[in-house]
C-alpha cells in the first residue's frame, strides 16, 4: 500500500510558526480534506507533503515507488503543442517503464547469466504498467478531457489558445490522468463550471488511490471526503466524517473555548481601558504598570475565524412592482454566425432568485451583462419593471479599483452613513481583518479587489442584484455570510455560481442555457437536477420559450396601466371632429377600456393559477411522482400560453 507520512514536522517563516510538530498519514484509499482559515498555511503544508518545500525539522517518509502528483491553485500554463499532445505528457511515467521493459528485453537476447533476475524484474514492470492503466491512456485522456468540459474539437487546438482558467483545467486533467497513488489538489474546483465539478465529484468518489484536497465548496467536500484535517495555529488535528460533520463536532468542541475567549476579551478591554485612563496619573501609575505586566504575560486565546460570528444585511430594497424584468426574443452572436443566445424569453417576478446554469461558453455571463446593461450589442427587447434599480457584480469590476486610498477609506467614501459603523464587520466577513483594512488599493491582488467589488455592491440600495460568480475568492464562512444576506434580501436576485451548495440554498428558479437553447425550470435546484435526469433518460422537456415564467402583469406598470387612455392621433383635432364622430370614438374608447380591464383581470387570475401550480411543482410529493409532475407541468405550459396570448392582446389594444 502506497503512503506518504509526516512525523513531528515543523516549519517557520521568520518568527511565525506555520507547522508545529505536525503528524499526518496519507495512503491508498485516503479521502482527506484540509481546512483552516485563509493564511493558516494549507498550501504550504501541501507543498511539504509533495516534497517541494523542505520542513525545518521532523520526518517525511514515502513508500518506495509511490507516485505523488501535486496540483497548485494557479499559475500553470502550457504551450508548444496541441491539447491532445499535452495530455499525452501525463503518461510519461508509462513511457519510461516501457523503455525499461524494452531495455531488459534487449539484455535477455544476449543470454546473460542473470536471466532469472531480469525476467522477474521485467515481469514486475509489465504488471506495474498494466496496473497503471497506461495501455488505455487514449481512452482515459478522452474521458477526463470531456468530463472537464473540453470538446473533441479542442483536442487539436494549440494549448496557447486556451485562457488562464482552461490552462488550469489542462493541468487538473493531466494530474488525474496520471492515476497516481496520492493526489494533492489545492483548490481544484476554482476554474470549473458546475457540470465539470459534478464530473470531478464522481471521479474522486470512484478513485482507487488516495487524495488530499483543499476546497471552499462545502457540498463538493461533503460528497468526496471522509476525514478532515484542520490546520489551526500551526497545529493539525484530524476529524473523521465529512465536512458538515466536522463543522458540527468542531463547534460543540469549541463552545467552552469561545466562552473563555469572550471572557478574556472582556478582561483585556477592562485592563486596557484602565491603563489608557490612569496610566499618566501619579496616584494610579503603579497600578497601571501592574495591569500592563498582566496584559503582557497573558496567553491570548485564539479561535478560528470561521467561528467568529459575523452578520450583515443589504440595505432595504426600494419598492418595486411584481414584474421585475421581461426579456423578449433576446439574440446575441459574437461572430455573426453562431448564436450564443437565440430568441431567449424570460419573465422575472419580484422576490425570485434565479440561477443561470450551463457549461462554460453557453452564454451565462453574456446574458447577465445584457440584463445589467453592460452589453448593448444584441437584438430583442428588455422591459424593466417600474422602479427597478440594478446592482451588478462581475470579476471585471475589480479592474476599476485602484489608487492610493486604503480599503477602509475607499469604502467609507462610498457607504451610506448608517452603514459606516458596520464596515469593519463587513470587511471581516470578506477576509479583510485587522490591519488589512489599511492596505492601499494599488497593492491588492486580483482576488482581494474582487472581494472589494462585491462588498461595494452591498453599500447601495438596489432591488435587483445581478451577480456573476459572487463566491469566487471567498472561503466557506464568507460564503455563508453572503448566502444569509442574500436570503434576507428583500429584492430579486439573478446569479451565476459554480458552488452547488450555494445554489441549492439560494435558487428558487433555474434558467439553463446551452448555445442557442434555453430551458426554464420553475423550481429549486433539486427539481432542476431531476429534470436533467429525465432528459438523460430520453424524456422530452419544454424549451424556455414554451415554458417561460411569463408573468407580465399589465397593472404592474411595466407594460402600461389600466388607467391609461389610448391617445388619438395628434394630427386630428377634437374641434374638427363632428359630434357623431366624437360620440363614436368615445364609445370605442369605453369599449377598449372595458376590454383592457377584462384582460387585466383574466391575466391576474391566470398568473395566480400558474403561481399555485409552480408551488405545487416544488412539492416533493408531486415532483417525485413522474406522472403527477408531467400533468402539472403540462397545465403550467397551457396557462403560460394563455397568459402570452392575453398579454399580446392587451398590448395591441393599449397601443
Amino acid at each position: 500500500m502506497a503512503f506518504v507520512q509526516f512525523s513531528q514536522v515543523s516549519l517557520a517563516f521568520g518568527d511565525r510558526d506555520i507547522l508545529k510538530n505536525v503528524t499526518i498519514n496519507l495512503q491508498t484509499g485516503s479521502k482527506v480534506a484540509l481546512t483552516g482559515a485563509n493564511g493558516a498555511g494549507k498550501s504550504t503544508l501541501i507543498k511539504v507533503l509533495a516534497g517541494i518545500v523542505a520542513p525545518d525539522s521532523g520526518n517525511r517518509a514515502v513508500q518506495k515507488d509511490s507516485r505523488i502528483v501535486y496540483l497548485p491553485q494557479s499559475g500553470l500554463t502550457h504551450h508548444g503543442c496541441t491539447l491532445k499532445e499535452e495530455a499525452d505528457k501525463a503518461f510519461e511515467f508509462g513511457y519510461e517503464i516501457q523503455k525499461e521493459i524494452d531495455e531488459i528485453g534487449s539484455q535477455l537476447e544476449s543470454n546473460p547469466s542473470n536471466t532469472d533476475v531480469l525476467v522477474i524484474k521485467q515481469s514486475e514492470l509489465i504488471q506495474k504498467l498494466e496496473d497503471s492503466g497506461w495501455h488505455r491512456r487514449e481512452a482515459a485522456a478522452e474521458s477526463v478531457l470531456l468530463g472537464l468540459g473540453f470538446s473533441r474539437q479542442d483536442f487539436e487546438k494549440n494549448t496557447e489558445e486556451f485562457s488562464g482558467g482552461w490552462q488550469m483545467r489542462i493541468a487538473l486533467a493531466k494530474a488525474l490522468m496520471q492515476n497516481p497513488d496520492i493526489l494533492l489538489l489545492d483548490e481544484p474546483t476554482n476554474y470549473l463550471d458546475i457540470e465539470a465539478r459534478n464530473w470531478l465529484e464522481s471521479f474522486l468518489q470512484n478513485y482507487n488511490g488516495g487524495f488530499l484536497l483543499v476546497s471552499h465548496d462545502r457540498y463538493f467536500l461533503d460528497v468526496t471526503i471522509n476525514e478532515v484535517y484542520e490546520l489551526f495555529n500551526g497545529e493539525l488535528k484530524r476529524y473523521a466524517g465529512n465536512f458538515s460533520h466536522y463543522e458540527k463536532v468542531r463547534e460543540v468542541e469549541l463552545k467552552t473555548l469561545i466562552a473563555e475567549y469572550e471572557q478574556q476579551q472582556q478582561e483585556i478591554n477592562k485592563l486596557e481601558d484602565f491603563i489608557n485612563r490612569f496610566g499618566y496619573k501619579a496616584t494610579k501609575a503603579a497600578q497601571a504598570q501592574e495591569y500592563q505586566k498582566k496584559l503582557d504575560k497573558m496567553v491570548r486565546i485564539e479561535i478560528p475565524e470561521s467561528l467568529k460570528k459575523i452578520h450583515f444585511t443589504f440595505p432595504p430594497a426600494p419598492h418595486a412592482g411584481r414584474l421585475v424584468l421581461r426579456l423578449k426574443n433576446i439574440c446575441k452572436s459574437y461572430d455573426g454566425k453562431r448564436k450564443v443566445l437565440d430568441n431567449l424569453e424570460l419573465t422575472v417576478e419580484n422576490g425570485q432568485r434565479v440561477v443561470v446554469s450551463g457549461r462554460n461558453g453557453a452564454g451565462k455571463s453574456t446574458l447577465l451583462r445584457i440584463i445589467a446593461e453592460q452589453d448593448k450589442d444584441f437584438t430583442g427587447e428588455i422591459i424593466p419593471g417600474a422602479g427597478i434599480k440594478i446592482g451588478y457584480f462581475s470579476q471585471d469590476n475589480a479592474e476599476t479599483i485602484k489608487g492610493k486610498e486604503t480599503i477602509l477609506e475607499y469604502l467609507e467614501a462610498r457607504a451610506p452613513l448608517e452603514l459606516i459603523p458596520k464596515l469593519r464587520d463587513m470587511l471581516g466577513a470578506f477576509l479583510f481583518r485587522g490591519d488589512d483594512v489599511y492596505k492601499s488599493l494599488d497593492v491588492l491582488s486580483g482576488g482581494e479587489k474582487s472581494r472589494i467589488a462585491l462588498l461595494l455592491l452591498l453599500l447601495s440600495p438596489v432591488n435587483l442584484l445581478i451577480l456573476d460568480e459572487p463566491t469566487n475568492h471567498l472561503d466557506i464562512h464568507s460564503k455563508d455570510v453572503l448566502l444569509q444576506a442574500l436570503k434576507d434580501f428583500g429584492g430579486t436576485v439573478i446569479f451565476v455560481s459554480h458552488d452547488r451548495g450555494f445554489i441549492e440554498q439560494l435558487a428558487t428558479q433555474v434558467l439553463h442555457l446551452e448555445p442557442g437553447i434555453s430551458r426554464y425550470y420553475p423550481g429549486g435546484y433539486q427539481f432542476y437536477m431531476e429534470q436533467l435526469e429525465k432528459l438523460d433518460n430520453g424524456e422530452s422537456l419544454p424549451l424556455a420559450s414554451a415554458a417561460k415564467a411569463s408573468s407580465a402583469t399589465p397593472s404592474s406598470g411595466v407594460i402600461g396601466s389600466s388607467n391609461r387612455t389610448p391617445q388619438r392621433p395628434d394630427s386630428v383635432s377634437d374641434t374638427k371632429l363632428s359630434w357623431e364622430e366624437q360620440k363614436r370614438q368615445e364609445a370605442e374608447r369605453r369599449k377598449k377600456e372595458k376590454e383592457i380591464s377584462r384582460l387585466e383581470k383574466e391575466i391576474q387570475e391566470l398568473e395566480d393559477k400558474k403561481k399555485e401550480l409552480e408551488n405545487k411543482m416544488a412539492d416533493p410529493s408531486v415532483y417525485s411522482n413522474g406522472e403527477k409532475a408531467k400533468a402539472v407541468q403540462h397545465e403550467i405550459e397551457e396557462i403560460a400560453e394563455k397568459i402570452e396570448h392575453a398579454t399580446e392582446k392587451w398590448m395591441e389594444i393599449s397601443e
